[in-house]
């Protein structure tokens, strides 16, 4: 048996940082207008930073070594302090800076368990003022690097919305780590061209002393370029800007690439089925290949059931790719392999041969193990099915559910084959021929109104020639 009494132990430990008998550590702080005392054996124990600290100062004439560190906050010490004694952290009526501030110092001092708990703690409840001090906060984290959960969480946004830092003032000043990571990301939602004149205009910057007129450049200004953008060079999709942009944009600063490249860039442009030697990175893929940044928002603001649209620059959520008909397969048994156990899904398809884009919402999990004899209905009452407007369909239309008890379908395993996702029987994806373009047994009828409006399209039965499923996720929750 093990008993344990950690509550007390802390306690008696907390109240130790005000033995003013037994100290033999001084940490001044606030430019030396605060100090605090402290024991080394346990900071070093706690603390492989202040161990190293410790080393390297020689004590007084009192035998107390004293730590200068004039930029922190005495009041974020003091709590840095009580953690390191007592592993308890106050964070109540304090602002979300505050927090920030703290996670920074405690990855300073390699207290790696506060640091990532307090890292989580911003991602998941305070990703509003994230956002809201997107630039302040990105570049402060690239620069540290120890965080990676953040990285990933300003990265998506970024991918979404490349002009918070690409169109930045301070662009120029962006940290290499930070850029390269957003170099590597397959779904950074730019132009390539448009990506290779903002590098070279970061790189140019570095390098004040280059000369202004690119004509004027030799050799060596070259050199220092290349120099300088090494690791950017290698993650920009050369092979994916077209033959003008290639002239126009690339061909000036050619002294810049490999030689090998140079002249499988000129080989692709003449004999694109020639084999090169260079890799071929893929094209960078949009979020989706049938709705837009536009769309998003739509979908957005009828999930929360606005009044008014989302802009697309406050889209609260993250479209994220489950399923792409074009890359998975058509097939209605992948829709159930995939999407099983999503929860909170849209469904968009493509009919085919028309600009018509439909689909649905579906809060609730689809479920794949059905072996029952019968389908099963979910109840809801925050399903809707839509048309989106695009190309010659000037208007989107709205269908909330009607019939809440049947919402949404969960096809059983014998019918997996044939029945995709189905909401009520408003829209809904089938094939008797195991996939979905194949036939025309797709259907928007909302017989017998399970949903507000019928969304109509050209033909009662359709086939399609895309269609992608989305998981819903709040940007908080990233």
């Amino acid at each position: 048996m093990s008993l344990k009494f950690f509550g007390k132990l802390s306690q008696n430990f907390i109240e130790l940082i005000s033995d003013k008998d037994g100290y033999n550590v001084i940490v001044e702080v606030e430019n030396k207008e605060k100090s605090f005392t402290a024991h080394s054996n346990v900071l070093k124990y706690r603390s492989s930073y202040f161990r190293r600290e410790l080393e390297n100062i020689q004590p007084n004439e009192k035998n107390i070594k004293i730590i200068t560190k004039p930029s922190i906050s005495s009041k974020i010490f003091d709590v840095i302090l009580k953690y390191i004694y007592g592993g308890i952290v106050n964070l109540e009526k304090v602002e979300t800076r505050f927090i920030f501030d703290l996670m920074l110092l405690a990855n300073e001092f390699e207290l790696v368990e506060l640091s990532n708990k307090l890292e989580t703690i911003l991602i998941e409840d305070k990703a509003s003022w994230l956002k809201t001090h997107f630039s302040f906060v990105h570049r402060t984290i690239f620069v540290k690097e120890n965080f990676k959960n953040l990285e990933s969480f300003c990265n998506d946004i970024v991918v979404k919305y490349p002009n918070l830092i690409f169109n930045s003032s301070d662009f120029t000043s962006l940290p290499e780590t930070s850029l390269v990571s957003l170099l590597k990301r397959d779904d950074l939602q730019m132009k390539e061209v448009e990506i290779w004149d903002y590098i070279i205009k970061w790189g140019i910057s570095q390098n004040p002393t280059l000369p202004t007129n690119l004509g004027d450049w030799a050799k060596e200004n070259f050199l220092i370029l290349k120099t300088t953008l090494h690791h950017c060079l290698p993650h920009i999709r050369y092979f994916h800007i077209t033959n003008i942009e290639i002239y126009d944009k690339i061909r000036p600063f050619r002294k810049i690439l490999d030689k090998q490249l140079w002249q499988d860039i000129k080989q692709h442009l003449t004999v694109p089925d020639r084999p090169i030697k260079s890799i071929i990175l893929p094209p960078r893929t949009p979020f989706s290949t049938i709705i837009s940044e536009n769309h998003a928002a739509e979908i957005s603001s009828w999930i929360d059931r606005k009044t008014t649209t989302y802009s697309t620059t406050n889209i609260p959520y993250k479209f994220e790719l489950i399923l792409r008909g074009t890359r998975d397969g058509f097939a209605p048994q992948t829709f159930w392999d995939i999407c099983h156990g999503h929860d909170c899904t849209i469904v968009v398809a493509k009919v085919k041969g028309t600009d018509e884009i439909i689909g649905g919402y579906n809060p609730l999990v689809w479920d794949n193990t059905l072996d029952d004899n019968y389908n099963r209905w979910m109840k809801t009452k925050a399903s809707f099915i839509f048309s989106l407007k695009n190309g010659n369909i000037q208007n989107s239309i709205l269908s909330r559910v009607k019939v809440t008890e049947c919402a949404i379908l969960n096809a059983r395993k014998n019918n997996q084959k044939v029945y995709g996702p189905c909401f009520g029987w408003g829209f809904s994806l089938r094939s008797k021929e195991s996939n979905f373009n194949l036939d025309c047994l797709s259907f928007c009828d909302n017989f017998p109104d399970y949903y507000e409006k019928r969304i109509k399209t050209s033909s009662d039965r359709f086939s399609i020639n895309n269609y992608e499923v989305f998981k819903v996720k709040l940007l908080e929750n990233l």
